[in-house]
């Protein structure tokens, strides 16, 4: 990157200038400067899902933010389990991140006792990079349905032959569906993928029916005809999906689900690391060019504080603690 592009960035937006400074200069106590090296961000799912959106919109804005290369690496398996124990070996000095979902930063801690990592304890929070509902899509060609209450009796007329896919064990768009089950009384059979990409794919090809998938990863799709949404699981309709009921409007009342990805890092980074690490990510989501890039399929962008995500993160494991326990799900 060029010099001149750099001191452009630092005039626009003294956060960039501030976090360039830092990395020509050594940390206090003894810190290696930062960054010195390229920065990886983990994915822990495929190309083309939310986490994987998100992350690589991170890394192009960040990279002219901080003066090095940002990377966005996949690591997909065990939703999220290969890229959390990746995190959890990383050094603690900024140059390894993981972008990931509520499944592998909360349902997994209330879902799985063995799980191979602690996302609170071992991993320190940078931001809520955004939030989104999910959405009910089916296979137009498959299921001859337009509306959630059809797609309700479609169910039941077809006995638990149906299935539905997801972006993994313990995602959110499992969580979503096996509520819909309970409130419904029908019963789809569960096929995890490995990420919402994948989950969308399958879907569309026909070899399963339905799905609760994240907005921005379908909207495309259902713009194209691929896929057709019959309801959102948010308070309001999306202004991406606008001719999209709520789930209240579809017939089921208190069922919002939002879905959310956010930026870690490994425990024991020094605070003014931290700092600007945060600094860096939020200045890079909170770009005119990426902000609205996010929005326009169906993200809402938050970037907001370290402590303010660690509050959010630690309450959503006890929602989803709760929910898991009470509906009796278990990990497959």
């Amino acid at each position: 990157m060029h010099r001149r592009t750099l001191l452009k960035s630092a005039a626009v937006a003294p956060l960039a200038s501030s976090v360039l400074i830092a990395g020509a200069h050594a940390q206090g106590g003894g810190q290696a400067a930062w960054p010195n090296r390229p920065v990886t961000i983990l994915v822990p799912f495929v190309a083309g899902g939310p986490s994987d959106i998100v992350a690589r919109a991170i890394a192009n804005r960040m990279s002219q933010v901080i003066g090095q290369p940002v990377v966005a690496e996949n690591r997909a398996g065990a939703n999220g389990e290969v890229a959390g124990r990746a995190l959890a070996r990383a050094e603690p000095d900024g140059h390894t991140l993981l972008v990931g979902s509520i499944g592998v930063f909360a349902i997994n801690a209330a879902l799985r006792p063995d799980l191979g990592y602690d996302p609170v304890k071992e991993f320190a929070p940078v931001t809520l990079a955004v939030t989104t509902p999910n959405v009910l899509v089916v296979n137009p060609d498959k299921v001859p349905v337009r509306t959630t209450a059809e797609l309700v009796q479609w169910l039941k007329s077809n006995g638990g032959k149906a299935s539905y896919s997801t972006s993994g064990v313990g995602s959110s768009d499992q969580m979503t569906t096996e509520l819909f089950k309970q409130r419904t009384g029908t019963d789809v059979a569960h096929v995890p993928y490995r990420g919402g990409a994948a989950a969308a794919t399958d879907l569309i090809a026909g070899n399963v029916q339905m799905s609760f998938q994240n907005l921005p990863t379908v909207s495309g799709h259902i713009q194209g005809g691929r896929l057709r949404a019959l309801m959102v699981t948010d308070s309001k309709r999306h202004p991406t999906l606008p001719d999209v009921p709520t789930a209240a409007e579809a017939g089921l009342e208190d069922f919002v689900v939002t879905s959310w990805q956010a930026v870690m890092a490994p425990a024991g980074l020094p605070q003014p690391l931290l700092a600007k690490l945060s600094g860096a990510v939020t200045e890079a989501l909170r770009h005119p060019e990426v902000r609205p890039q996010l929005e326009r399929i169906g993200f809402d962008v938050v970037a907001n504080s370290p402590d303010e995500y660690g509050a959010f993160q630690r309450a959503e494991i006890a929602r989803w603690r709760e929910v898991i326990q009470r509906a009796g799900i278990k990990a497959e």
